[in-house]
């Protein structure tokens, strides 16, 4: 077996690179073309997600199908081989398994256990057999997978834990409140009629919903799934053109976006035209900064503005430092005294400080006592002074700090869901007010602290015992070659052989012809099944892959009789469609 992969994923690289990675539909068909056409590739198999992109091929060179892998996703991608190459990984033969295995049940998705990679896998297998890239080594490894993840779905509580990225997003939205309760009467858009808009339509429905309004740019599809969802549910539904998402913005509560465009189908000063058109108010951009970076970064979802803004508001001095008798120089701190009491500390020195902590507990100190203080003890004081303020929040005062008004979160005007790769959603709608945007990036990061299920474990057991049988299958298979040319040269040598025995006898009648052929195919027979049933044992065991090699040498086998019959099962699978 030479399987391998190359890819990158949520895993590896960041949501800025895969999105600058995505390939399109077309992109996918001439980069199985082309890796099929490279030297060290016989078959290739492409996995494109909206968190993933891998390249399945049979290589008959490790190193070489490494660089050639590597560089048709990188040319293919857009994004230079130099920035591409530390993101990606690679599998090879039984980890290449392992790993397609662990994709098929949910292990490795950015939800762990979502059942909707099993549908890609499905379709990156039709396509690969659509073009003929697929031969009997991916063939095999694509349907077998199909049936692990079928398995781990069926067979341990996986579910329990998966979820897909639709209903992950909702959750994210909803921030802790019961999807169903949150949804419940809102006006939803759709963008998009693919598998993913599909599932979203179908998701916010079962919610309870008001209505659902599919925009495409293929009109018919939008249509075909608005069908579905008025048989299906009782919730009203309507499609539109994407000329029409503007205005219809205006009128929903929630968007979910996912087409296949290259380019963003939502810019902000869109979105926000469309929050005012709703609220009748202006839309401000707020600068606030989530979680270190900055809106040109993808920023997660954050705090709306408003309360962002109440963070960022300059805190007003407080009046303490101008009471009577007061010892210490107020003039020498900037700006006067926070709240919290930082300003008061700078530029003062253990004494000072001191006193106006005994000034405020209402004692007194002698500042010239103070003042004969060694370094040693201004440090100890120092130190304590630290402590204090660790544990009380602030200096010593004698009036309590202002209290900080907490501004109520307001309830965003619009929701909205970007699970496209490349984002359909331009990444500024962050820093809107009134709106909240959850996108690939915020859902990777939620996703991070996300609970396992119990049943992880048993899945990987599933994983690990389903990739040694598929090993021990496949090196079984790999001597099957060999065993039928050994046959077919033993049937050669009886048939020669019976030849030449009617030319000695030639008056040998039918009847005793007969018997005499089949005497000697039994014993041929018999002398060849243990040793083939053998060498197939061997053959499943690791390691096993030289047999082939010995039983060809101690027959004296003819290599293109062995490969004669490669060829006729490759062509066989790769007529063969999915089951």
């Amino acid at each position: 077996m030479s399987l391998l992969v190359v890819g990158l994923s949520h895993r590896s690289a960041p949501v800025s690179v895969l999105e600058r990675a995505a390939l399109g539909a077309d992109a996918q068909i001439k980069l199985l073309q082309d890796t099929v056409a490279a030297e060290p590739a016989t078959e290739a198999a492409v996995l494109a997600t909206c968190n993933r992109i891998e390249l399945y091929a049979d290589v008959d060179k490790f190193h070489a199908g490494v660089a050639e892998l590597s560089t048709l996703l990188a040319q293919h991608s857009g994004v230079g081989l130099d920035e591409l190459t530390p993101y990606l990984y690679v599998h090879y033969e039984d980890r290449a398994v392992h790993h397609l295995f662990s994709v098929a049940c949910g292990l490795d998705s950015m939800v762990v256990g979502e059942g909707q990679i099993l549908g890609q896998i499905k379709d990156s297998l039709a396509k690969a057999q659509e073009l003929h890239s697929a031969g009997r080594l991916l063939n095999d490894l694509f349907q077998q997978a199909l049936r692990v993840g079928k398995r781990a779905h069926s067979e341990t509580g996986i579910d329990r834990a998966g979820q897909s990225l639709v209903t992950f997003g909702l959750e994210q939205l909803a921030e802790g409140t019961d999807v169903t309760a949150w949804a419940r009467g809102k006006k939803a858009l759709v963008i998009g009629a693919g598998s993913m808009s599909s599932l979203a339509a179908a998701t916010l429905a079962r919610a309870g919903v008001a209505e659902i309004v599919i925009a495409n740019r293929t009109q018919d599809r939008a249509e075909r799934l608005v069908e579905i969802l008025t048989d299906g549910t009782d919730v009203p539904a309507r499609s539109v053109p994407m000329e029409s998402v503007p205005v219809e913005l205006t009128r929903a509560d929630v968007a979910v976006s996912c087409t296949g465009a290259t380019g963003l189908v939502l810019a902000a000063e869109e979105v926000a035209a469309a929050v005012e058109g709703r609220t009748g108010r202006p839309v401000a951009f707020d600068g606030a900064v989530s979680g270190g970076r900055t809106a040109d970064r993808a920023p997660a979802p954050r705090a709306y503005a408003d309360s962002a803004d109440v963070r960022q508001t300059p805190l007003p001095p407080t009046s303490v430092g101008t009471d009577e008798n007061c010892p210490l120089d107020v003039a020498a701190v900037q700006g006067g005294f926070s709240v919290l009491g930082e300003a008061a500390v700078a530029g003062m020195d253990a004494a000072t400080l001191e006193q106006h902590a005994a000034w405020a507990a209402g004692s007194a100190v002698d500042r010239r006592e103070a003042a004969r203080r060694s370094p040693e003890a201004d440090a100890e004081l120092i130190t304590a002074l630290a402590a204090t303020a660790a544990t009380v929040g602030r200096i010593p005062e004698r009036r309590k700090p202002e209290p900080v008004i907490e501004v109520p979160r307001p309830t965003p005007a619009l929701s909205l869901l970007d699970l496209a790769m490349p984002r359909d959603i331009d990444a500024a709608v962050h820093r809107l007010t009134g709106v909240r945007l959850v996108d690939i990036e915020s859902l990777a990061e939620a996703s991070a602290d996300a609970p396992m299920a119990a049943d992880v474990d048993q899945v990987r057991r599933i994983v690990s015992d389903e990739v040694a049988a598929f090993g021990a299958a496949l090196r079984a298979a790999h001597i099957t070659p060999t065993v039928v040319a050994l046959r077919a040269m033993a049937a050669d040598v009886v048939a020669n052989e019976i030849a030449r025995l009617e030319g000695r006898l030639p008056g040998l009648d039918d009847k005793h012809r007969g018997e005499i052929t089949q005497t000697v195919r039994r014993v041929v027979d018999k002398l060849l099944h243990a040793p083939t049933v053998r060498v197939k044992q061997l053959a499943a065991e690791p390691g096993g892959a030289g047999y082939a090699d010995a039983l060809r040498t101690l027959f004296d086998l003819d290599q293109e009789t062995v490969a004669s019959v490669s060829r006729a099962e490759d062509s066989t699978e790769k007529n063969r469609g999915p089951r």
